[in-house]
């Protein structure tokens, strides 16, 4: 009975947040559900206050990081990015689909996914809109992007920030070993996309269309560029990357309030609270409390007997291909929070296990909370996809990702032993 109610509570959990109403946020049925998770004994307090303390870090860091990709936008930086596609294009739409990749994946590794589905999307739209060209192929390149461009940085997903600190692995470790399967993942990516909607990407171009680019913003670039240098020095000097990302967005908050002006309206506190999106920080703490539940009652058992304990490519391809189902069957995130405590202190494997929840959702709508708002983005644009389509797409996109990500992830592994380099702090 404790493992079907605790099952059950994540089930309701993970439909609350499918179910993706904008006036009912996903904290409205997780919250409860992780308070009927203690009260009915499934997890006691001092558990569920565990998980709280555990990733207050990371969600310190997932509301730092939603300001600081709100104030780069009111700085005009995603303006400036569509501008600047539609010139780099010249109205050829195979040219802004590279353009389109470059600044999705840059975007994802550094301001988050949050930041390409909610800032990034729009603006592709519209770009595509202005160069009189098909949308679909630049839109799903947002929508996998979100995901599979995740690979590169700790702090370019919530799931990478929950495994990060239990890998031991230093930030710049942690780069260096993502670096050629984030370019393996992107490259296969590309390639797929460009066939699969090669019918699109065949227009010309209009000489009337190119749009001239605008100046850059200069100042919440550099802050942007400090905040990447800052994530990469924090680790050694026992700074928290949440620190690093708060003080950009007070840098920019600050700017902001002293340059204001007749076109720019000054952003109040209450604003910036909100954009640190409290009720979705309060949606991660009560989902841990539910896997909490879930794993003490059966799950992570099996998961332990289930997962590899070596570290050659069939251990690394396993780990990989168990995160991604479990991610379309629960959801990235319960995923990532159930296999973490399984691979803690095996570097190589949690490192696989990130290729598996970052790739696998792109398979499904279910499979992360991204890919579920990058839809709801669409339809608000008039632009809603295809769900056979995306699936069609997912199919032939997921497996081949996942596996040229794989033999990436196992060169840079090799490469690193042979070098007697550290994987651990």
């Amino acid at each position: 009975m404790p493992t079907i109610a605790a099952i059950l509570l994540l089930g309701l959990t993970l439909a609350g947040a499918t179910a993706g109403h904008r006036r009912v946020p996903e904290a409205a049925v997780a919250v409860p559900a992780a308070v009927l998770a203690v009260v009915f004994g499934l997890v006691t307090a001092g558990q569920a206050w565990s998980e709280v303390v555990r990733l207050g870090p990371t969600v310190g860091f997932l509301a730092a990081i939603l300001v600081l990709a709100h104030l780069c936008d009111r700085e005009g930086v995603f303006s400036w990015a569509g501008a600047w596609m539609a010139h780099s294009s010249t109205a050829r739409p195979r040219r802004l689909l590279v353009v389109v990749f470059a600044v999705a994946s840059a975007t994802t590794a550094v301001l988050s996914l949050d930041a390409t589905v909610v800032l990034l999307t729009p603006v592709v739209v519209a770009t595509a809109a202005r160069l009189r060209v098909p949308a679909r192929p630049h839109v799903y390149a947002c929508g996998h992007l979100a995901n599979s461009a995740s690979l590169l940085l700790p702090v370019s997903n919530l799931t990478n920030l929950l495994a990060y600190h239990d890998s031991r692995l230093s930030f710049l470790a942690f780069a260096a070993l993502m670096t050629v399967p984030w370019l393996a993942v992107i490259a296969t990516e590309y390639t797929l996309i460009r066939l699969f909607f090669a019918s699109d990407l065949k227009s010309s171009a209009s000489a009337t269309t190119v749009i001239d680019a605008k100046q850059p913003p200069v100042v919440a670039l550099t802050v942007l560029g400090a905040c990447l240098a800052g994530f990469a020095v924090a680790g050694p000097l026992g700074i928290d990357p949440a620190v690093v990302a708060a003080i950009g967005a007070v840098v920019l908050a600050v700017r902001q309030v002293w340059m204001r002006s007749e076109s720019r309206r000054v952003p109040t506190l209450w604003r910036i609270l909100r954009e640190t999106n409290p009720l979705f920080c309060l949606f991660v703490f009560a989902l841990a409390i539910v896997v909490a539940a879930v794993s003490s009652h059966g799950l992570g058992g099996v998961l332990t007997a289930v997962f590899p304990s070596g570290d050659g490519f069939v251990d690394l391809l396993v780990a990989a291909g168990i995160a991604a189902l479990l991610a379309n069957l629960v959801n990235n995130l319960p995923a990532t929070l159930l296999l973490v405590p399984v691979a803690a202190g095996r570097p190589e494997l949690l490192l696989a296990v990130l290729l598996g929840v970052n790739i696998g959702p792109n398979l499904t709508y279910v499979g992360s909370l991204a890919t579920l708002l990058w839809r709801r983005v669409l339809r608000r644009h008039g632009t809603a996809p295809s769900t056979a389509e995306f699936l069609r797409l997912g199919a032939a996109t997921v497996p081949a990702s996942l596996l040229a990500g794989l033999i990436a992830l196992w060169v840079s592994l090799q490469l690193a032993a042979l070098a007697g380099l550290p994987l651990s702090e």
